[in-house]
């Protein structure tokens, strides 16, 4: 297929069709997203909301669905009833096998003569490639057509190299928009502000000014209701393949000629063909798998993994992961970076923390043995970013101790602060493809991850116990240890 460049007809109306519309993610998210951007007069005019589903629901059971679910996932002080039956208005639904090539009939007949389109594909990855074929046979595919694939993208290299192939057939690189929810946070599109709009931190942003990173996405909550599809895919492919590694390649990558999609995606291609390739010793060394067991998560008591709904009680699955990486580039040569994600840890909780380089010497003799100075990102569950540096405290003598020069970026600026998949979607409509991921970009991303999965299975060993509410595994601070850190809840 031709390559073409999304752009949205000027007046032309618009069809957003939600694959798996009744789901969960559509629920929690993309409904009450689209709802926000209705609420702010963001949407075209002209658009209709098409929601996709097996159920046998008309529309008016599918709004009543809708009204009963996704009331419940918008702030209540952003709930206008007069905005709300707008929105309502736009909605749609269409009771749709996907699997079943004659029912896009249903759906051609759904759509607005000439409009634009955007197909949100809210599904488990194997049914991407059958939605788009019998799209393209339905006739429901030009060159203003949009894909948005949610991740996980494959389960490997090769699936997802062949997801890839096939999506590829009938949507051109420029109409495909591979979704990353952490591109779209606030605060990590600020980090490149941060890096690349100001000088002070540039010419620090390197060996052997900082000491290391840590990138942590912690949650809370257990699998829940996801167990069936998370015990097939586990920590490392569900967080650490997309989120961990998207927000590494901020962190590191050099700056890009221009804000342009492909010139910062270029940047950010280097920085994964730049990571050290893993070996089975950097594996059994380097890697901390975790699986949590009974505990307390929120002052509740929580069962373990394999006490879960849907989880064989000889699962193997990790729920936690925390790994050390080296990128082969003169920027962050011998500059470790550590990544941890798990479920059922002490708080909901995701940073970037810059760790900067030990001072060479101290003239204060009180000072602590290893004054901090570190730059520390918060992406949720507020948002902020934080500078610790040594100050003098009040009173005689020259005793030190850390301080914060703290920006509170809900509190700097008073404009509405729109939520990742908010912000995502509105990209998608008016094609902007920056803030998400490129072919090259994912395939290079799983070429690292998969020495991992593949030591992991020659290694047989399995996942460290941890406590539900704890911070995982003891490994993963033994981990820190060895280079002379500690996550920083531990620091």
């Amino acid at each position: 297929m031709a390559q073409s460049t999304p752009t949205p007809a000027a007046t032309a109306p618009l069809d957003l069709v939600i694959f798996g519309g009744a789901g969960d993610l559509s629920v929690r998210k993309l409904l009450p997203a689209l709802y926000m951007a209705h609420l702010h007069s963001n949407l075209p005019p002209a658009t209709r909301i098409h929601a996709l589903g097996r159920q046998p629901w008309d529309r008016e059971t599918f709004t009543t669905f809708v009204h009963d679910k996704v009331r419940g996932f918008i702030a209540p002080e952003s709930l206008d009833e007069k905005a709300w039956q707008g929105f309502v208005a736009r909605l749609g639904y269409v009771c749709l096998d996907a699997t079943q090539a004659d029912d896009f009939k249903h759906l051609a007949s759904a759509l607005q003569p000439g409009s634009d389109r955007v197909y949100y594909l809210a599904t488990a990855p194997t049914l991407f490639t059958g939605i788009c074929a019998h799209l393209h046979g339905a006739g429901l595919i030009d060159e203003r057509a949009r894909v948005v694939l949610e991740k996980p993208l494959g389960h490997d290299l090769a699936s997802a190299r062949a997801i890839n192939d096939e999506v590829g057939r009938y949507f051109s690189e420029t109409q495909t928009f591979r979704i990353d929810h952490y591109l779209g946070k606030e605060t990590v599109q600020n980090l490149m502000v941060l890096r690349f709009g100001n000088i002070i931190f540039e010419p620090l942003w390197r060996s052997p000014y900082i000491k290391s990173v840590q990138i942590t996405v912690a949650e809370s909550v257990g699998v829940g209701s996801r167990a069936g599809f998370y015990d097939g895919t586990g920590a490392l492919r569900d967080m650490v393949q997309n989120h961990l590694l998207q927000l590494l390649c901020i962190v590191a990558m050099e700056p890009p000629v221009s804000l342009d999609p492909d010139a910062v995606r270029d940047e950010k291609l280097k920085v994964l063909r730049s990571l050290r390739p893993m070996t089975e010793i950097d594996v059994a060394r380097d890697t901390v798998r975790g699986q949590y067991t009974a505990g307390a998560s929120n002052g509740d008591r929580a069962v373990g993994y394999l006490q879960e709904a849907n989880v064989p009680a000889d699962s193997t699955t990790e729920t936690f992961v925390a790994l050390r990486a080296h990128i082969n580039n003169w920027r962050w040569a011998n500059i470790p970076i550590f990544l941890r994600t798990g479920k059922r840890m002490a708080e909901r909780r995701s940073e970037i923390v810059i760790e900067f380089a030990d001072l060479p010497y101290t003239i204060f003799p009180d000072a602590p043995r290893q004054p901090v100075n570190r730059l520390m990102i918060r992406l949720q569950p507020e948002e902020h970013v934080q500078l610790q540096m040594m100050a003098k405290e009040p009173g005689s003598g020259m005793r030190l101790r850390p301080v914060s020069l703290d920006l509170d970026l809900e509190s700097a600026f008073s404009a509405r602060r729109a939520e990742a998949y908010e912000r995502l979607l509105m990209d998608v409509i008016k094609g902007r493809l920056t803030h998400f991921m490129r072919r090259d970009e994912l395939e290079a991303a799983w070429t690292w991850v998969e020495p991992i999965l593949e030591g992991w299975s020659n290694l047989s060993e399995k996942p460290r116990p941890y406590t539900a509410g704890s911070w995982g595994p003891a490994a993963s601070s033994a981990l820190m240890a060895r280079e002379g850190s500690a996550w920083v809840e531990e620091a």
